[in-house]
C-alpha cells in the first residue's frame, strides 16, 4: 500500500471524492532536542516518583475491592451491590482512582456537558479510545460498569477491581460467550435504572485521535438509549497515545508521568434516542453514534477497525489489510536468505495438497527453526497443523516479482480454480478466491465470501471464470488500481526510498513490528 508520511495513507491513486482519512493506527512522537533535554530532566526525577507511588495507590485500592464482593455467591453478584459494601467500597475506590492518576500528572479532569441518569441512558460510549489512561473516564461518569476480558480476571489487582465492578466479561476462546454477553448487557441495560450505567469504547482497541475507528455493535445491540462521550487530552505535547503502531506501553507511561501536567477533557453530549429502525439495527445504530461523535470532535468517522489483530481498511467492497501479512512473510524469508523465484513449489493447480511444517522447511531449504515457525505460521493451518501447498506457492510467486500482474492472477486462478460438475470450464469459488485475497492483500475472508457472492449475483454460475476474475482484479476502477499498488509484481525498484511506494509495495523494506492492544 502506497504511504506518504506515517502519519497519512493513500491506499489507490486519489479518485474524485473526499479525501482519504489520516491514518488512525499510527503514532509518531516528534520531540525537539529542547524538549528531549526536559523529558531527560523530568524523567529522572518526577517520572520515578510519581510511578511509583501510582503503584502503591494501585495496590492500595485492592482491599477495597476485595471487601466489596467478599462472602457474596455468584448467585448475589448477579444484583447490583447495595448497602454498606456499596457506600463504603465504591467512595473508596473513586477516590484512590483519582489520587491514581493525579499522582501519574493527570492534575485536572474537566467536565462539559451533563451526565444523563441511568433511566434517561443505560448506555454510555467513550470515544475516541486511544491509550490505557482512558479508564480516567470511568470518574466523572460515578464508576460505571464495563466490558472486559474475562483473562483480565487473572491479572493482579485488575481482577479484583473488576469483580468489584462487577464487570462483564467476554472471553475469546469461547464462541458461546459473545451472545452470553450480549444477553447481560441487555438485561441490564432495560433494568429500569436498577443497574447502574455500562460503559463501552465501541471502537474496540486504540487509535491515534485523528479519527474515529468503526463502532462495534456491542453497546447498540439493547436498542437503548446511549450517551456519548467524548475523551480529548488537550496538552501541548501528546504523549498520551498508544496506537498499533508508536511508542510501547512503558514510553508512553514514563513520557506522560514526566509532563509537569496533564490535562483531560470529558466531555457529555446529548443523549442519542434510537429511531425504530436504528433500534432494530445495531450497526445502523452505531454507524450514526459515531458520526455524531467525530463532528463534536471535528475528525473523520472511519471504516477502519482491527481484524484478527491486524487494522482493516475499506476499499470500494472489501476489506483489506493496512499492511498485507505478505510482507512479513517476505520479511521472514529475506532475513533467512531465501530467493522466492528459487524455490520449485510443484504445486498442483486444482489440487489441495497438504503439508507439515517439518516437510515446509525441506521443501524450502529452511534450517533454522525459529525462522520455519515465522514463516510458516503465516499460512491459514488446519485441525492438524497442516497448511496447503497452494498457499505458499501463490504467496512465492507473489514475492518473486518476476510476473506481471496479469500473470500473477492467472496463476491464482490456476492454484484454486475448481472443475465444474456440469459443463465445461474451470471456476473460482469461494473458498478459492477468499483464500487469494487473503494471501495477496490480506482480507479477511468473510469480507471476501461477501464479496464473491455479489461477483457472482450477475452470472448464473456461483463461481468465476478467469475472465471475470482478471477483469475485477485487472480493471476494476478501484480494486484494480488496490491490486497493482499491493503488488506491482513486475516494477521491482533500482534504489527506492523506504516510504516510496513502490518500495512499500515490494516488500524490500521491513515493515514496523506489530504491537497489540
Amino acid at each position: 500500500m502506497s504511504q506518504g508520511s506515517p502519519g497519512d495513507w493513500a491506499p489507490l491513486d486519489p479518485t474524485p471524492g473526499p479525501p482519504t482519512p489520516p491514518n488512525p493506527f499510527v503514532h509518531e512522537l516528534h520531540l525537539s532536542r529542547l524538549q528531549r533535554v526536559k523529558f531527560c530532566l523530568l524523567g529522572a526525577l518526577l517520572a520515578p516518583i510519581r510511578v511509583l507511588l501510582a503503584f502503591i495507590v494501585l495496590f492500595l485500592l485492592w482491599p477495597f475491592a476485595w471487601l466489596q464482593v467478599a462472602g457474596l455467591t455468584e448467585e448475589q453478584l448477579q444484583e447490583p451491590i447495595t448497602g454498606w459494601r456499596k457506600t463504603v467500597c465504591h467512595n473508596g475506590v473513586l477516590g484512590l482512582s483519582r489520587l491514581l492518576f493525579f499522582l501519574l500528572g493527570f492534575l485536572r479532569i474537566r467536565v462539559r456537558g451533563q451526565r444523563a441518569s441511568r433511566l434517561e441512558a443505560p448506555v454510555l460510549v467513550a470515544a475516541p479510545h486511544s491509550t490505557f489512561f482512558d479508564p480516567i473516564v470511568l470518574l466523572p461518569c460515578d464508576l460505571p460498569k464495563v466490558v472486559s476480558r474475562a483473562e483480565n480476571l487473572s491479572v493482579p489487582v485488575i481482577g479484583a477491581l473488576l469483580r468489584f465492578n462487577q464487570a462483564i466479561l467476554v472471553s475469546r476462546h469461547d464462541p458461546a460467550s459473545r451472545r452470553r454477553v450480549v444477553e447481560e448487557v441487555r438485561r441490564r441495560a432495560t433494568s429500569g435504572g436498577k443497574w447502574p450505567q455500562v460503559l463501552f469504547f465501541p471502537e474496540g482497541t486504540c487509535s491515534n485521535k485523528k479519527a474515529l475507528l468503526k463502532f462495534k455493535p456491542g453497546a447498540f445491540i439493547s436498542g437503548v438509549p446511549v450517551q456519548p462521550v467524548l475523551i480529548r487530552y488537550p496538552n501541548s505535547l501528546d504523549t498520551t497515545s498508544w496506537a498499533w503502531r508508536g511508542p510501547g506501553v512503558l514510553q508512553v507511561l514514563w513520557l506522560t508521568a514526566s509532563q509537569p501536567c496533564s490535562i483531560v477533557d470529558v466531555e457529555f453530549l446529548p443523549v442519542y434516542h434510537p429511531s425504530l429502525e436504528e433500534s432494530r439495527d445495531p450497526t445502523l445504530y452505531a454507524n450514526n453514534v459515531q458520526r455524531v461523535m467525530a463532528q463534536a470532535l471535528g475528525i473523520p468517522a472511519t471504516e477502519c477497525e482491527f481484524v484478527e489483530s491486524l487494522p482493516v481498511i475499506v476499499v470500494g467492497r472489501l476489506k483489506v489489510a493496512l499492511e498485507p501479512q505478505l510482507w512479513e512473510l517476505g520479511k521472514v524469508l529475506r532475513k533467512a536468505g531465501l530467493s522466492p523465484g528459487c524455490v520449485d513449489t510443484g504445486a498442483e493447480p486444482g489440487r489441495s495438497r497438504m503439508i507439515s511444517q517439518e516437510e515446509f522447511a525441506r521443501q524450502l531449504q529452511l534450517s533454522d527453526p525459529q525462522t520455519v515457525a515465522g514463516a510458516f505460521s503465516y499460512f491459514q493451518q488446519d485441525a492438524k497443523g497442516m497448511v496447503d501447498f497452494r498457499d505458499v506457492a501463490l504467496a512465492l510467486a507473489a514475492l518473486d516479482g518476476g510476473r506481471s500482474l496479469e500473470e500473477l492472477t492467472r496463476l491464482a486462478f490456476e492454484l484454486f480454480a475448481e472443475e465444474q460438475a456440469e459443463g465445461p470450464g474451470r471456476l473460482l469459488y469461494k473458498d478459492g478466491f477468499s483464500t487469494i485475497l487473503h494471501l495477496l492483500l490480506g482480507s479477511p475472508r468473510p469480507a471476501a465470501v461477501t464479496l464473491h457472492a455479489e461477483l457472482c449475483q450477475a452470472g448464473s454460475h456461483q463461481g468465476l471464470s478467469l475472465c471475470q476474475f482478471q477483469d475485477f482484479t485487472l480493471h476494476d476502477p478501484l480494486h484494480g488500481k488496490l491490486f497493482s499498488t499491493y503488488l506491482r509484481p513486475s516494477q521491482i525498484p533500482k534504489a527506492s526510498s523506504p516510504g516510496s511506494p513502490t518500495a512499500r509495495a515490494n516488500g524490500t523494506v521491513q515493515a514496523p513490528k506489530q504491537k497489540g492492544d
